[in-house]
């Protein structure tokens, strides 16, 4: 869902091309993105998906009072869309846009979510669907007059979808779901200082993986790409031309989701961290 809402969202930006709030009487405190458009807020469309995704997807897996759950995804995604206002970077219109629009996309995709779950876990086509339609979209997407971070953004995103498409397939299939033991709905685990540990060391052993595979395959991807390409190393603005930008952004981040969904969780099984 997050892939698809930022697709979706990426798209409708540089195809309305809704203009930012305007400096002053806005202080905006991020100015990386000034070239890009506003509306929608892909944050505020982002938050609202992932949050009431999991509270939707839940309940099926996981025993717990809905109502506390609905307060914390409200909670979670109207932080998020008023952090675009505090910051400058949207007007009101673009975050209630944003998460308008990703309440439609979940309210007509919902029927389906057991579906796709099941087409992307055992189908035989299911990994060569998750990197070309992906990768297709990254080529194919909206061109525009001047340079924005949009296009490289949203490849990131679909590069990281498919590599952990792919990695949920390859893990099904060697049979590491990693499923909760007992009969479904199970009891929501006791939150101890135990488990705390375990998370946190989670967390910095993932972040290490992650950042690294990133380094590596960022650079080698370039180089590659430089060469093919004939492009001075040092010529950074190169790799804002589609044909490099493109293939290195998706094969850097498609390998990070494939790191993310397959090794990281072997490197927590024989660190004992699970």
């Amino acid at each position: 869902m997050w892939c698809l809402v930022m697709y979706i969202g990426q798209v409708m930006k540089d195809t309305l091309k809704l203009p930012r709030p305007l400096s002053p009487p806005v202080v905006k405190l991020e100015t990386r993105v000034d070239a890009e458009y506003g509306l929608p807020s892909t944050h505020a469309m982002a938050a609202t998906a992932i949050s009431f995704t999991v509270l939707l997807s839940a309940p099926s897996r996981i025993q717990f009072q809905f109502e506390v759950g609905l307060l914390i995804a409200l909670t979670l995604s109207s932080l998020v869309c008023l952090s675009r206002l505090y910051t400058g970077m949207h007007s009101v219109l673009d975050v209630i846009c944003g998460a308008l629009i990703s309440a439609v996309i979940m309210f007509l995709t919902y029927p389906y979510w057991e579906t796709f779950d099941r087409f992307q876990l055992t189908s035989h086509i299911s990994p060569i669907a998750a990197l070309t339609l992906p990768l297709f979209l990254s080529y194919t997407y909206p061109e525009l007059d001047h340079y924005t971070t949009t296009r490289g953004d949203t490849t990131t995103i679909l590069g990281v979808g498919a590599g952990c498409s792919v990695g949920y397939w390859v893990n099904e299939q060697l049979g590491q779901t990693f499923e909760p033991q007992g009969v479904l709905p199970v009891p929501l685990p006791t939150l101890t200082a135990h488990a705390l540990a375990l998370g946190a060391a989670r967390f910095i052993v993932g972040v290490l993986a992650l950042v690294g595979t990133r380094r590596v395959m960022k650079t080698l991807s370039l180089q590659v790409l430089y060469l093919w390409y004939r492009v001075a190393k040092n010529d950074d603005s190169a790799r804002r031309r589609r044909e490099i930008e493109v293939p290195y952004k998706f094969s850097t981040y498609t390998v990070v989701g494939l790191v993310n969904s397959i090794l990281v969780n072997k490197v927590f099984i024989l660190l004992g961290l699970l």
